[in-house]
């Protein structure tokens, strides 16, 4: 981490050192005045909610050793403005230092891409529609096996977190592994500016995103730019099973690996076999290898987010022994979450977030473990003129896996009332306006031995209703 000494030199290139600085690294760097720790950088974001220059005072409380503002402060701090001329006298004092800038956001961006330069270690940036988490903390329990990693803890994975998490990059590290979301075109090419990846996974493409960006199309354009930011010597690891990813294909400079369940991919698999809670089993193929796996991954679709890791696997010359090891050893790549329910019955928590693929995705799991299934499937958000279609094709699929469906909110309407229209019966069906509804209606209809599934986008809070059922237990 950087020092007060050696962080304003990076943004203010024309001013002479400054004397007495301290050139103790800081502790850290914190943006939320309440998870401040002593000798931390206390940086403020503006926002309408909850504008972090309100707070500087409780950080330095807090006791952070110095502050980056964007703003003038009404309260008398020392401050540097360090996109103006150097002042003739510095402050006497220079406890509570406020660093002024024209935008914090950039300024973190400049410094994580300033850390980035002093380390020679190879990076993994992971992008698509759908499971890049997943694919993240695989690809990460696979490398882990035989280097030293950083990784992208928990969904830090936009402008803000990816810098943030790259600042904790130390000389311990031997591969870093970040998740690259994104809401607009640029924003993946930003990151990768930052990060400077040499390897890039696409998982797939996918409506999401759709109300922001207009057509799938313009998502996969989003997407392909980790693969077009990638050096000649890195690698391109693209999913066969998509078109829109292997179109990607012609745009990178990079070599080429793939992935899927086709035999003409690099790496594929086949002989799948789910088996509920128990995880799955199938045989990989690479080259004229053939390695039978049993992995603790739920749903068919976990076979593509084991392939991606032990393509990353394979790029950073890992042996099978190594990869295999990671794909059976990891105990947190998944969001979705097995916990007990009222009345002996299970809910499998995957309210993390939803889009058609996932949820459809959810409800093949919820089909291959035995039980009355009972699925709380709410809205699906961003989807754009996508949006009606999705829901209904989600409803569609539940009718065929759900003995009971609970349908939450305004979007989640329209998956029950595309379940009703395929078939299902109206007294399976039932409506709910928001997670307190909703947990009315389980807690009247939930038995002994049901296996219930909650889907949602994080938006619908979904999580509620997780957390009423939990407390019933």
């Amino acid at each position: 981490m950087f020092s007060l000494a050696a962080l304003i030199p990076i943004i203010a290139p024309d001013w002479p050192p400054i004397p007495n600085l301290p050139s103790a690294p800081f502790s850290g760097i914190a943006i939320d005045s309440r998870q401040v720790q002593p000798g931390n950088l206390f940086i403020a974001f503006p926002g309408e909610n909850s504008d972090g220059h309100n707070y500087v005072a409780n950080a330095f409380a807090q006791g952070a050793q110095a502050a980056l503002i964007q703003r003038p402060l009404d309260q008398p701090f020392p401050t540097l403005n360090l996109h103006a001329p150097p002042p003739a006298n510095l402050p006497a004092n220079l406890t509570n230092l406020c660093l002024l800038v024209p935008n914090t956001l950039t300024t973190l961006q400049q410094l994580a891409t300033s850390w980035r330069t002093q380390f020679d270690l190879p990076v993994v940036g992971i992008t698509g529609s759908v499971g890049k988490t997943s694919t993240k903390e695989l690809v990460a329990s696979v490398l882990a096996q035989n280097f030293n990693i950083l990784k992208t803890p928990g969904n830090y994975n936009n402008e803000i977190g990816l810098p943030l998490t790259l600042l904790g990059l130390n000389q311990t590290h031997q591969w870093a592994v970040f998740e690259m979301g994104m809401y607009a075109r640029g924003e993946i090419e930003r990151l990768c500016q930052i990060a400077g990846p040499q390897i890039g996974v696409i998982t797939n493409v996918g409506p999401v995103h759709l109300e922001r960006l207009g057509s799938i199309e313009a998502i996969a354009a989003a997407k392909q730019e980790l693969v077009e930011a990638l050096p000649p010597s890195g690698t391109a690891i693209l999913n066969y099973d998509e078109p829109l990813v292997m179109s990607m294909a012609p745009h990178t400079p990079a070599n080429i690996f793939t992935y899927g369940l086709n035999p003409q991919a690099d790496l594929w698999a086949d002989n799948i076999e789910t088996m509920g809670l128990d995880g799955l089993r199938f045989h990989l193929h690479y080259q004229n290898e053939t390695i039978p796996l049993h992995v603790p991954l739920l749903g068919r679709h976990s076979v593509h987010t084991a392939l991606r890791a032990a393509a990353v696997g394979l790029v950073a010359g890992l042996s099978w022994p190594q990869i295999i090891a990671g794909l059976q050893n990891n105990e947190d790549q998944l969001r979705l979450v097995v916990i007990p329910g009222p009345r002996d019955s299970l809910l499998i928590d995957d309210t993390y977030n939803a889009s058609p693929a996932s949820a459809i995705a959810a409800l093949n799991l919820l089909n291959d473990i035995n039980g009355r299934h009972i699925a709380v499937l709410g809205d699906m958000l961003e989807l754009g003129s996508a949006e009606e279609e999705s829901h209904r094709r989600v409803g569609r699929r539940a009718r065929d896996v759900a003995h009971i469906l609970v349908a939450v909110g305004s979007r989640g309407r329209i998956i029950g009332e595309e379940a009703l229209n395929v078939g299902m019966p109206p007294a399976n069906v039932h409506f709910a306006t928001d997670p307190a509804a909703a947990t009315a209606i389980l807690e009247k209809i939930i038995r002994s031995q049901d296996i219930i599934l909650i889907k949602g986008s994080l938006g619908a809070r979904l999580e509620r209703i997780v957390a009423n059922l939990s407390r019933m237990v």
